[in-house]
């Protein structure tokens, strides 16, 4: 069995869809698995007036279980609610009221987790309220965790961390980012540094690039309202994406800590080159999506103005100004309606200087490059392509694959992200969640391309539902004489 953690969780929003699609089964996995046990209890606070019974009834129904589940109704037991304000001063009195009386009736020794799913405007003023209203006030630890969007830019999400760092330090801040919890993210760490054959080739000598796409089938669906203020760079590239290239960037840290990995990350990302406007120009791309078969072009879908300017999809190269990846660039692709939902790594070793195998005698193909692929999601595991001989008479060569994916039984084992990074706060593990100075270097990274784009007008709609987005994309990496590694019709 785990080891049981004991805390309080209070949830700001914790009537939301992200409430109940995810937090809340999440934590049930964690009480059938004994890390919550008997010692937790957990306030969900909203506007909405509900009892605690018909609170519990929700959370019992978002389990996904049969009626009968005595399991399941032991944990939603747990649950309390208060229809709370989160602007008015009052409502945290008597959230701390009802905060005390769960610690005493489950024995919680002051532990308290204040997880904000809230809109980012709220975050100071809940911070705020929780240390002046006395909820921070025990002698048990107090951490909170923070849902993106953390900021729209740099001076926002600046504005942001100061407003939160006036309650809590930064070792009591966790900003969550799912992805971070995902299985194969994690696996970067092991097959980087657990592996001298990967290590010792991991740098610009034997690399040529890097290439992380993160793929959605789907268009903006309910998010549209959120979606067309924020777009593919902010709601993807700032976050996501910045934090997976930094571990494929980052150098060794001195041990597997989350004080020595971040610090790390946070060297590889101030080594990141902040492009200049010709720079920003050349070296990104946007798209929007049009009319599909039966797919409405992103302008006609529900709160989307007609004349947005919104980006659905970005294409990017990033160079490290370091010595262990100068020269060597990463390429980054995410955007919605593309051809398939997926994330993978691949990355593309340099060829052999000299190919003795396609002489104009052997009428043999030129050798392909070397190429590890992570698969992230659907389907978690790794590909590494090599050359090696055809069977037969003569001597021509092909590429062929080495797999490796996470079996059925395996896979439904594996923590859900949500999962994972919820146990990691009740550890205080911060190693997969973003600091403020890794989110404060990728936003001033994103910012450049943004201020870029906000002057130069695009040519939407410009890639078609089912693609790998707009043609710019291709031309992209072409111009370095180089291609995807995944793309259709090879």
């Amino acid at each position: 069995m785990a080891t049981e953690r004991t805390s309080l969780f209070i949830f700001f929003g914790g009537t939301g869809d992200l409430a109940y699609r995810k937090l809340y089964p999440s934590m049930f996995n964690l009480y059938k698995k004994g890390t919550l046990r008997e010692h937790f209890g957990v306030i969900g606070t909203s506007r909405e007036k509900l009892t605690d019974q018909q609170f519990q009834e929700k959370v019992f129904k978002s389990l996904g279980v049969a009626k009968t589940d005595k399991e399941a109704q032991k944990f939603a037991s747990h649950f309390v609610y208060e229809a709370h304000d989160v602007t008015d001063k009052a409502h945290y009195q008597v959230l701390k009221n009802r905060a005390d009386e769960l610690d005493k009736q489950y024995k919680l020794n002051g532990n308290r987790i204040f997880y904000l799913s809230l809109a980012p405007s709220f975050f100071g003023t809940v911070a705020g309220f929780l240390k002046t209203e006395g909820l921070t006030d025990t002698d048990g630890f107090n951490r909170v965790v923070i849902e993106k969007p953390f900021g729209r830019d740099y001076d926002s999400a600046h504005q942001l961390n100061d407003a939160l760092s006036k309650s809590f330090d930064e070792k009591q801040i966790f900003r969550i980012d799912h992805y971070l919890g995902k299985e194969m993210i994690q696996n970067i760490e092991a097959v980087r540094f657990g592996n001298t054959i990967v290590e010792s080739l991991w740098n610009n000598r034997y690399i040529d690039n890097i290439q992380v796409t993160l793929s959605e089938k789907l268009g903006v669906e309910e998010r549209a309202s959120y979606y067309d203020n924020s777009g593919a760079l902010r709601d993807m590239v700032q976050n996501h994406i910045m934090q997976i290239v930094s571990l494929l960037a980052m150098e060794q840290p001195v041990s597997f800590t989350d004080v020595d990995i971040r610090a790390e990350k946070v060297k590889a990302l101030r080594s990141l080159r902040v492009y200049n406007v010709a720079e920003a120009s050349t070296n990104f791309v946007r798209g929007q999506y049009g009319a599909g078969d039966s797919q409405r072009a992103y302008r006609d879908e529900d709160n989307v103005p007609h004349d947005s300017n919104n980006d659905t999809f970005v294409a990017g190269k990033l160079l490290f100004d370091n010595y262990r990846w100068s020269g060597t660039p990463f390429y980054i692709r995410t955007g919605k309606m593309l051809a398939d939902k997926f994330t993978r790594v691949d990355v593309v070793f340099k060829k052999p200087l000299i190919d003795i195998f396609s002489f104009p005698q052997n009428h043999n193909a030129p050798l392909e490059a070397n190429v590890l692929t992570m698969y992230i999601e659907p389907h978690a595991g790794f590909s590494l392509r090599l050359n090696a001989k055809t069977n037969g008479q003569g001597f021509q060569t092909e590429p062929i694959d080495l797999d490796y994916f996470v079996d059925a039984k395996d896979s439904k084992a594996t923590p859900e992200p949500y999962e994972r990074l919820i146990h990691d706060v009740m550890k205080g593990d911060g190693t997969n969640f973003s600091s403020w100075q890794e989110v404060s270097y990728a936003w001033r990274f994103v910012d450049q391309i943004r201020k870029v784009w906000d002057l130069q007008q695009p040519q939407f709609p410009n890639y078609t539902p089912g693609s790998m987005g707009p043609a710019a994309a291709d031309e992209l990496i072409q111009r370095d004489h180089r291609q995807w590694v995944y793309r259709l019709n090879k």
